[in-house]
Order: structure tokens, then C-alpha cells, then sequence
């Protein structure tokens, strides 16, 4: 549930499904990034739109009465300014289209959705309202005035470079990120593509943004698609464009995202999921300099710096038959590998001093801290999911917890534990593989009575009378483990 003190600085979300279940999934995703309103048909989300700003809206597309792509054809001329995301257990391909052009839907989302990918797609959406708010406001006032938009440019391009460069990688003096950074930065200075190999929420999107704003094409657009994101029908469409009366709904004409990025950078992550089929048309556009859209006669020529990312090992994919060996090396001028954050362990304290003070203000929470205890529970957990992770544990705590000091209680009891999961398989790795039976009870007891003193903030009676122990043989036990608060 989000914090009563926090909705009015979060953004606003609207749910819109007639399944309760649903509505209620969605919720516990999102409350704690957003502030989430739910509606179970299109008439009780018009009434809420027309009293409430939101946004962005996440409908069902399978609706008693109306489907979600006829409600939010409404919304787009009623609310163009809400970002518009359809969630829908079904493929069919002619629903997806007429959303994407008749209610300009943002995303498309299938069943059954991934709470990381969810997330991560409404903070995007967020995001893009944001800026489409202030490039409105940008070409209103500056219609009119050459010289003060080549100096505004100027300044929002020294601000993009400040934002996005090396510097922003943040990270401990001497971290195995230096090399990655180095050896980016020299791959910057030339029009080679370039291949991104790291897990997921290692920032692999943040470096390929870095090495386009140290690269001769700055000035030029930064061009992103998730290519796991889209159903590959519709990712030649997304990625080449189409004409209009190409294919069922296509009713007007599409620039691609090649066309878009033209005389920029484009970057496709997960370029991994992409099929065999589709692999031979990029191989064909990066091979020629030049798109066919969908239904179109003619090839549209584009020239772009191609940069490319996967969590996959893309080079035993070549070899089970899944990936195209000439598209690998095409696309792997040069490889660079982003280490998990498991691997950097001593980045962890910088990064999430940094995640602290941003994610607090955007919460409302300006000057909250993080107590060297705190930090010691993040830096002995393996952050399975990377800075990713690091980030939503952070944002949970301060939407969780009050006051400006961030103590360890606030984290998550898998966190506290110091393993990624309360699996059976989890717990066996944290016992040692050698030892008495009793040396390796010992080492469990002691995992438990740090979890529990943390959670409870050090209060040695509400931790004794959880695990059922007199204050007296709780202290005993605090000695004989040396779990002594610092």
C-alpha cells in the first residue's frame, strides 16, 4: 500500500480490467512506484479521467462491452497526453496493429507479464510523457527565435553529455568497470557497431547511451528498442516502418525506429530474442545502409551506428543454430562485457548512496542516509538482478519506511538473510559443505538471529519473544555468535 504521505509526489496510473484478481495484481506491482487507481469498465474510467489527472493508463484489452484498443482510441482524443499500454492475454496480431495506430498505444503487453518488465515499461512511460511535455513547451517558445534554440540545443546537448556520459556510470575507484568505460570510450571514437554482453540490470543501456554521446554522431538521435518486448509479427514494422494499406489496420504510413535514428545511434537490447527469420532481414538493412518498409517499393537508405545488447551468450547460441553466425559478427565489432554487480562488489556502496539520494527525491524523501549496518546487509547480498534489483529494494525501504535514517529493518527479509531467495536450494549454499552436524546448525542459528535483531532494529525482547527465548539466553546467544550491534 503506498504511503499516504507519498501520492501526491507519485505519478499517477489507472488500471483499467473487469477482473478484480487482475486489478488487484497490477496494484501490488505499481503501488509502491505509483499512485494506482483502478476502474472496472470503460464508463467508470471515463468518470475517473474527467476528476483525476493520470499518467499513464494500463488497460485490458478483452472487455465486456468495449475492448481496450476502442476505449483508448476515446482516450487519445479526449486525453492525448496520456500514455496509453494494453494488456492482453492474446497474439492476435490485427488487435495489436489497431492499437499501435488507431489509439497510438505506447506498449503492448502480454500475459502472462513479468512484475520487472512491468515496471520498468510504466517508469519508461513516465518518462516519455515527461519529455514530450517539455519538447512541447521547447518548440512552442522557441518557434519563433533561431538563435535562442541553437543556443537552447547547445545547452540541452552539454546537459545530455553531463547526464549520460562515462561519469554517470557510477562506481568505487579501481572497480572492474574501469576497463569496461576505457575500452567503451575508445570503441566510441569510431562508427563500429558494437555488442553488449552482460545479465539483466547491469546498466548495459546506460553504457550504450554513454559511448553515443562520446561518439562523432552526439548531435544525432539515440534510437531504442527492446526487441523482446515486441511480438516478432510486428518487430519489422516497429523497427523498418510500413506504409498505409500494408497490412490490416495500417492505416497510415510508420517511420521505423532506423528512420528515426538517422544520423544517430540505434540501439536494440535483447537483440538475443529475436528469431532466425527476422535475423536475416537486419543482417540485409545493416549489410545495404538502406530499410524497406513494410508494403513499401522502394528501400529508404539510413545510416546509423548500430549498437546491440543481450543477456544471451549469443556465440553458443551461433552454435545451437539459434542465432545467424554472419549477423554475430556483423553486430560484434566490438564485444564488451558489463560484470554483475556480484562481481564489483565494492561498487555496491557507491551505487547505492547514489540510488538513495536519487530515488529519495523522487519520493519526497530529500536527505535520507544509509547507516554503515544498512550497507552492510546490501554489500553480503548477491543481487541476483543487478542494479535493477539494488534500485527497487532502495525505492521499497524509503516508500516503507519513515524518517531520514534508512535502517537495515526497512530491507527485505531476503536481503537480511544475505541470499537471493528463502529456497531450500538457497539455504543449503549458505551452509558450509564441510563441518559437524552441529557446526552447521550453528551456522544456520546464527543466520537467523541476525535476520530477526535486524528486522526488530536491534529490540532484544520483541526478538526473543519471536523465537521463543528468555532476554537472557537471546544475549547469551548474541555473544556466543558475535552478532553485537556496531
Amino acid at each position: 500500500m503506498t504511503h499516504p504521505l507519498l501520492l501526491e509526489a507519485l505519478p499517477t496510473v489507472l488500471v483499467v480490467d473487469d477482473e478484480v484478481r487482475s486489478q488487484d495484481a497490477l496494484r501490488r506491482t505499481l503501488d509502491e512506484d505509483f499512485t494506482v487507481f483502478t476502474a472496472s469498465s470503460a464508463d467508470e474510467a471515463r468518470g475517473l479521467l474527467q476528476r483525476q489527472p493520470v499518467s499513464v493508463i494500463l488497460c485490458d484489452q478483452r472487455m465486456p462491452g468495449m475492448t481496450g484498443v476502442n476505449f483508448l482510441k476515446e482516450v487519445r482524443e479526449q486525453w492525448p497526453d496520456v500514455v496509453r499500454i494494453v494488456i492482453s492475454g492474446y497474439t492476435d496480431s490485427e488487435d495489436i496493429i489497431a492499437g499501435i495506430n488507431e489509439a497510438g498505444i505506447y506498449q503492448y503487453i502480454l500475459k502472462p507479464w513479468s512484475p520487472d518488465h512491468l515496471l520498468e515499461s510504466v517508469r519508461n512511460a513516465v518518462d516519455a510523457q515527461a519529455l514530450q511535455r517539455q519538447t512541447s513547451r521547447l518548440d512552442l517558445e522557441l518557434r519563433t527565435n533561431t538563435r535562442v534554440l541553437r543556443q537552447r540545443t547547445a545547452t540541452q546537448m552539454a546537459q545530455a553529455r553531463s547526464s549520460f556520459g562515462f561519469d554517470r556510470l557510477v562506481r568505487a575507484p579501481g572497480s572492474p568497470l574501469d576497463q569496461v568505460c576505457n575500452m567503451a570510450q575508445r570503441a566510441a571514437r569510431y562508427d563500429i557497431p558494437v555488442l553488449v554482453l552482460g545479465e539483466s540490470g547491469t546498466g548495459k543501456e546506460l553504457l550504450a547511451r554513454a559511448i553515443h554521446y562520446a561518439s562523432p554522431r552526439s548531435t544525432g538521435p539515440f534510437a531504442v528498442e527492446n526487441c523482446a518486448a515486441i511480438p516478432d509479427t510486428l518487430l519489422e514494422s516497429e523497427l523498418f516502418g510500413h506504409k498505409r494499406g500494408a497490412f490490416t489496420g495500417a492505416y497510415e504510413d510508420h517511420r521505423g525506429l532506423f528512420q528515426r535514428g538517422d544520423g544517430g545511434t540505434v540501439f536494440l537490447d535483447e537483440i538475443g530474442e529475436t528469431s532466425p527469420a527476422f535475423q536475416v532481414k537486419l543482417l540485409r538493412v545493416l549489410q545495404e545502409g538502406e530499410v524497406r518498409p513494410v508494403g513499401g517499393a522502394r528501400p529508404v537508405p539510413v545510416d546509423v551506428r548500430l549498437i546491440a545488447a543481450t543477456h544471451r551468450q549469443l556465440e553458443q547460441r551461433v552454435r545451437e543454430g539459434l542465432f545467424r553466425e554472419d549477423l554475430y559478427y556483423r553486430i560484434a565489432g566490438i564485444t564488451i562485457t558489463v560484470p554483475p554487480l556480484r562481481d564489483r562488489v565494492a561498487d555496491i556502496p557507491p551505487i547505492a548512496h547514489q540510488l538513495v539520494h536519487d530515488v529519495a527525491a523522487e519520493l519526497g524523501h530529500p536527505g535520507a542516509i544509509l547507516p554503515d549496518e544498512a550497507m552492510a546487509c546490501l554489500v553480503a547480498y548477491p543481487w541476483p538482478g543487478n542494479i535493477r534489483e539494488l534500485r527497487n529494494e532502495i525505492a521499497r525501504a524509503l516508500a516503507l519506511h519513515d524518517g531520514a535514517r534508512l535502517d537495515a529493518a526497512a530491507f527485505s527479509s531476503r536481503v537480511l538473510q544475505g541470499r537471493a531467495s528463502g529456497t531450500a536450494d538457497d539455504l543449503t549454499a549458505a551452509i558450509p559443505q564441510s563441518g559437524t552436524l552441529s557446526e552447521r546448525l550453528n551456522v544456520i542459528e546464527a543466520m537467523l538471529l541476525r535476520e530477526t535483531l535486524l528486522r526488530h532494529r536491534w529490540n532484544k525482547t520483541r526478538a526473543a519473544q519471536e523465537l521463543g527465548l528468555s532476554r537472557v539466553g537471546l544475549r547469551a546467544k548474541i555473544q556466543r555468535f558475535g552478532l553485537e550491534s556496531k
